[in-house]
């Protein structure tokens, strides 16, 4: 495992065109070791660029990558002692399911004990026991996927386990059970894992860290919570979060505060410099809540929809224009008229240009 830095790294395909269009902005950032991460984004983003540039795959246009303060740019994978999984099964078809996991041992002179347990360990971890004297080339897709998922995990002295979207031909459960398990290796072996998606379920629930990307741009990079409570961008706040946050037209009121429709709405950030600017609000529908006791930053609307989904009731209301998200307790009783919601300043975030003040 290895701490890896990547420093104002960039890339373009095309780096000698006059104009020359980059897959990746230029950008530094550390991978600090025995951590998981995520990069999110939709796809073209450059998610995979990135992943590419750290294996050895691409030689960036720009820029450096250390493995524990080590140059390694100019090396090619084989040199860098990366595990990478790809987005489709990569397999050895004349090969038994135990020749395959075996395979990156053997090519490492590792001993045959060492390697017997090995495999069989991970071959446990991923319920391929049964398959492991069976033909590789007979086994369904997501099957297929496991095994090369497992030759990624099978060694222990790899400095990074680099996943491009590994599990897209898995069922849906076995998604589940296979983050909570690659989350219990994380954990158990201190192994740094990089986890390349476009979903963001599978990022908020698998990552220490999230890299969020847009058109070859690192937009932000945080904490599940960081990406959640404070989004940098109005995209970071509409990819992530279900639904996306809600986000206003407004203007500066004064100071601190701004108004929607007409109604003053104290947020917590400075606004001195941008009265009668015009900017956006954006509130998480988990924080705006029916108003109890509260006097201020209510909102007079009116009820469109509630929608019961299990753990919560999503209700929908209308002020003007505008729509209105909220997530509300099953058991909250939502009055036929006179409706108020409230937004607590603490959760007001205020874009300028579309960017976090």
């Amino acid at each position: 495992m290895s701490k890896i830095d990547l420093n104002n790294i960039s890339h373009s395909y095309n780096p000698n065109d006059p104009s020359p269009v980059y897959a990746l902005n230029p950008f530094s950032m550390t991978w600090e070791n025995g951590k998981r991460y995520a990069i999110l984004g939709p796809s073209g983003c450059g998610k995979t660029t990135m992943l590419n540039i750290v294996s050895g795959l691409v030689r960036p246009s720009a820029g450096s990558i250390l493995f524990d303060d080590i140059d390694v740019t100019d090396l090619k994978t084989e040199s860098r002692n990366i595990a990478q999984v790809f987005q489709f099964p990569v397999i050895y078809n004349t090969m038994t399911v135990y020749e395959n996991l075996a395979f990156p041992l053997k090519c490492r002179d590792f001993s045959k004990d060492k390697i017997n347990e090995r495999v069989k360990s991970v071959a446990d971890i991923l319920n391929l026991q049964s398959f492991l004297n069976s033909p590789a080339r007979k086994l369904t897709a997501d099957q297929k996927q496991l095994i090369s998922l497992g030759r990624g995990l099978v060694r222990e002295d790899v400095a990074a386990v680099l996943m491009d979207e590994p599990l897209t031909v898995i069922d849906p459960d076995l998604k589940f059970r296979l983050r909570r398990k690659l989350k219990e290796i994380n954990e158990e072996f201190k192994t740094t894992l990089v986890y390349v998606t476009h979903d963001q379920n599978e990022a908020m629930t698998f990552a220490d860290n999230i890299i969020v990307m847009s058109e070859g741009e690192v937009v932000q990079a945080g904490t599940p919570k960081e990406l959640f409570e404070r989004p940098n961008t109005t995209f970071v706040g509409y990819f992530i979060g279900s639904p996306a946050m809600n986000l206003f037209e407004t203007e500066a009121s004064s100071n601190d505060s701004v108004k929607i429709n007409g109604e003053i709405i104290k947020t917590s950030t400075n606004l001195n410099q941008l009265k009668n600017k015009k900017i956006k609000l954006g509130i998480r529908s988990e924080f705006i809540k029916l108003a109890d006791k509260q006097k201020d930053n209510l909102l007079n609307v009116d009820i469109d929809k509630v929608e019961d989904l299990g753990n919560y009731k999503l209700l929908t209301a209308k002020m003007g224009s505008l729509t209105i998200k909220s997530k509300i307790s099953r058991e909250t009783e939502i009055p036929s008229s006179n409706v108020k919601l409230h937004l607590p300043a603490e959760k007001c975030c205020v874009y300028e240009d579309e960017k976090l003040i």
